[in-house]
């Protein structure tokens, strides 16, 4: 019996609750930063920059990739990582739209009930 009920969400509840899952961790945010200023970086290189391990950093990488955010290519032993910007892109509209239509017109009665 399978409890994960996400399925029974619409596809764009399902995205924007994997990009917040992705971008949950410190490390994963640290990981985006970092290559977006340097453009292109080598798996090794990347815990050089951060205060995680190699294999903390390859897991964060793996779950970055997994998401599409980020893309590697292999060059002997190291992989080459960079950011994926249609991706980026595509989760920024995702975001825009989830606050702009559904959060920023909203209007708490809360507020009135205070008063």
């Amino acid at each position: 019996m399978n409890n994960n009920k996400a399925e029974e969400f619409d596809a764009e509840q399902q995205m924007i609750a994997n990009c917040c899952k992705v971008l949950s961790h410190p490390a994963r945010v640290a990981i985006i930063q970092l290559l977006a200023e340097k453009k292109e970086i080598r798996t090794g290189n990347i815990s050089e920059f951060l205060p995680l391990s190699r294999p903390t950093v390859s897991q964060h990488l793996k779950d970055l990739k997994e998401m599409g955010i980020i893309k590697g290519t292999i060059d002997g032993l190291k992989i080459h990582y960079c950011l994926d910007n249609e991706k980026l892109k595509e989760m920024k509209n995702i975001f825009n739209t989830f606050f702009d239509g559904s959060i920023s017109s909203f209007k708490c009665n809360c507020d009135e009930n205070n008063n």
